[in-house]
Formats: structure tokens, sequence, C-alpha cells
């Protein structure tokens, strides 16, 4: 059983097989030096919009350090499958991750998750307290949910829920008001901020920038 595997495991290899090979035992598994260059050139490619190891320095694009790595690899996925169709996607991310295969999607989920995080900027005291309010509290006169609900209570991210903390406050409010006109499919975030305002966005994405 055990020649069976080795064998196989090498015949993958000498084809080209795209993903990662699996050794003799199933359970572990085996990454080429020529994967982790092929790896280590897309992770590359991405910092030339996202920043080195994922922290952007320009608002358009995201901070992908410190991103849960289950929302990066959903991303990914909707990216490649053309199911995130909001104009930025269209625009970027389409023809980026067309190429991307499974193994590379998962590898740069890992990559960025384990990251440094960006640190947050200071800006207006007043907003960024309006703002952490929305956050924490929601508004509950509306109905309106707490964000930390289901981002964590320091913007952490949890799971497919991302990581807001620290992200670029433009890029922030760009995605809440094309979720909220429904130009990215994203239900659940849809649900919560469609009764929003514009000064609410503004002032939760201010807070969420500062921490």
């Amino acid at each position: 059983m055990k020649l069976h595997y080795a064998l196989t495991a090498a015949m993958l290899v000498a084809i080209g097989f795209g993903d990662i090979a699996r050794s003799a035992d199933p359970a572990v598994e085996v990454e080429t030096d020529a994967q982790k260059a092929a790896l280590r050139k897309t992770i590359d490619t991405c910092g030339s919009c996202h920043g080195v190891n994922g922290r952007s320095v320009s608002p358009t694009f995201p901070n992908l350090a410190a991103q849960t790595a289950p929302y990066i690899e959903l991303q990914l996925h909707a990216f490649k499958d053309q199911t995130r169709a909001d104009p930025d996607a269209q625009a970027y991310m389409w023809g980026m991750a067309s190429e991307l295969n499974d193994a590379s999607i998962s590898g740069l989920a890992t990559y960025f998750s384990q990251q440094p995080g960006a640190k947050g900027r200071s800006g207006n005291a007043a907003l960024i307290e309006k703002g952490k309010q929305v956050f924490v509290e929601g508004v509950p006169q509306r109905q309106i949910q707490a964000c930390a609900t289901c981002h964590g209570a320091q913007a952490q991210g949890i799971g497919p829920f991302p990581r807001l903390a620290g992200q670029h406050a433009p890029y922030l409010l760009k995605q809440l008001l094309v979720i909220q006109n429904v130009l990215r499919t994203a239900p659940v975030m849809h649900g919560v901020i469609k009764d929003l305002t514009k000064q609410q966005m503004e002032a939760v994405v201010a807070y969420l920038e500062s921490i």
C-alpha cells in the first residue's frame, strides 16, 4: 500500500500535476520548490497593488495582511468565478484571479492571514467616536445590528467575516455603498446596512481605519 502511494505521488509530479502532491502517507502534504517559487511570484504580483506583505499604501486597494484566511479564499474564488461583480472586482480582480488554482488560492490565503496587520490611523475624534458607537451597539432605534456581532469586538474578523480593523476608510466606504446598492452580492451585509445613512457609514469607516 505504501509503495502504491509512493508510485502515485511520483507519477503526479512527473506529469506536472499543478496541486500539492501527497507523500506515501496521504495525511502529509509535500510542497515542491517549484510550487513555493510559483506562490512567491504570485504573492509579489499581489503586492504590486496590495503592498508589501499585504499592507496597502493606496486607499483603492484593501489591506490583505492579517485578513482571515477563509474570507480571502471566498473572495478569490468569487473573483475567479466572476460571482463578485462590483466595478472594482471586474476592473482589477477578475483577470488577476482567472489563472489561480485551488492550491494557490489556499496558499495566498494562508500567507496573507499570517502577516502583521496594518496599524490604525488617527482622524477626527468626534467622528471616530460616533463610528465606534455604531460598530459596537448598532442603531437600535432603526433595528440595525452591531457590526461587532459578526466582525468581532476588535473588528479582527471571524472566519468568513472579514477583518475590518486598520482597513482604508475610502475602500470600506466604497464597499458599503456598492453592497447597499446591490452592485456587490452580499445578502447578509445588505440586510444589515440597507438602512444606514452615508453619514453613519462615514463614521464607522473612520473608526475602523483608526484601530
